[in-house]
C-alpha cells in the first residue's frame, strides 16, 4: 500500500515512534537484532532480522482477517518467473499470521533516496510492472485478481454505497464516490497482477533499477489496468503531482483514461 502522503496523516510507513511488538512477533524473533520497517492500517508489521541482510518477518494479527498463507502460495508461484522474495517459513496462530522471506539487498521505491528522486523512481516503477506483467503467464496461472471477483466482495462486505479500504489510503479520493459510479467493466487486458501495485513494493537497486516485487498477496490475473493506473496514482502520494505520466510511459503503453477512472474508483472501494 502506499506510504505516507503527510507527516500526520501516515497510515501506512515506517513508524516514526516505537512500536510495541505483539508476543507472537517477539517468539519469532528471539534475541536477533531488528527494526520495524513497515506498519500498515491494519496492525500489520513488517520486521528486518539482522542487518545489512537477513530476513523479513512480517506479521498479520487475526482482527485484519489478512492470512499471509495466501501471499506464501502467491510468492511461491511467482517466484518462477519474476524476481520476488524467497519464502523460508510461514504460520498462524490465534493472534495472527506470519511471513519470514529472504531479504533482498535493495531499498523499497518510497524510501528517503529514491523519494528525493521521483523521476528515476517514476521510471522504474514503470519499467519494473511492465517486466512483471510481461514475465508471469495468464494460462496457468491459478489465482484471480478481476474486476468481477472484487465487485463481489465489495457487495458481500455490505459496501455498496460506501468507500472501503483503500479510500482510506488516498488523499484524494472522492467522498461521495460509490459502487454505483462505476458503470460497465471495461473490455480487459488480461495480465497477472501484482495487485497492490503501489510505490513501496517495487524495490530499486543502488542505481534506481527495479529489483524485485513484494506484498503479492492479492497476485491474480486480471486487466493490466488494475495494477498501473494505481500504481501511476501512488506516485502522487509519495512524490507529488507530475510523475504519473512517466509511469505510463515507461510501462511502454498510452494512457486509458477510462480504465483509470474505473480502476482507481474500484480500489478505492475496497
Amino acid at each position: 500500500m502506499p506510504g505516507n502522503w503527510d507527516t500526520e496523516g501516515m497510515l501506512s510507513g515506517p513508524p516514526s515512534t516505537p512500536v510495541e511488538l505483539p508476543d507472537a512477533l517477539v517468539a519469532l524473533i528471539g534475541p536477533h537484532d531488528h527494526e520495524v520497517v513497515w506498519r500498515n492500517e491494519l496492525g500489520g508489521l513488517t520486521v528486518r532480522v539482522g542487518a545489512p541482510l537477513g530476513v523479513h518477518v512480517k506479521w498479520s494479527p487475526a482482527s485484519s482477517d489478512v492470512d499471509l498463507g495466501d501471499e506464501r502460495i502467491r510468492l511461491e508461484w511467482a517466484r518462477a518467473y519474476t524476481p520476488v522474495p524467497e519464502v523460508l517459513d510461514a504460520g498462524a496462530d490465534e493472534d495472527g499470521s506470519w511471513l519470514i522471506t529472504r531479504t533482498i539487498d535493495a531499498r523499497n521505491a518510497v524510501s528517503k533516496e529514491w523519494s528525493s528522486d521521483p523521476e528515476a523512481a517514476s521510471v522504474a516503477l514503470g519499467r519494473g510492472l511492465r517486466a512483471m506483467h510481461d514475465a508471469m503467464p495468464t494460462a496457468t496461472c491459478p489465482f484471480e485478481w478481476s474486476a468481477a471477483r472484487r465487485l463481489t466482495a465489495i457487495r458481500q462486505r455490505g459496501a455498496k454505497a460506501a468507500l472501503g479500504f483503500g479510500a482510506a489510503m488516498t488523499p484524494d479520493h472522492d467522498p461521495t464516490a460509490s459502487i454505483d459510479d462505476l458503470g460497465e467493466t471495461p473490455e480487459v487486458d488480461l495480465v497477472v497482477c501484482h495487485g497492490d501495485a503501489c510505490a513501496p513494493n517495487t524495490l530499486l537497486d543502488e542505481c534506481g533499477a527495479w529489483v524485485a516485487h513484494v506484498d503479492l498477496g492479492q497476485l491474480g490475473v486480471g486487466d493490466r489496468w488494475a495494477d498501473l493506473a494505481v500504481m501511476a496514482w501512488s506516485t502522487e502520494w509519495n512524490y507529488g503531482p507530475g510523475w504519473v505520466p512517466l509511469v505510463y510511459e515507461s510501462y511502454g503503453v498510452p494512457v486509458e483514461e477510462e480504465k483509470v477512472r474505473y480502476y482507481r474508483l474500484l480500489w478505492t472501494l475496497e
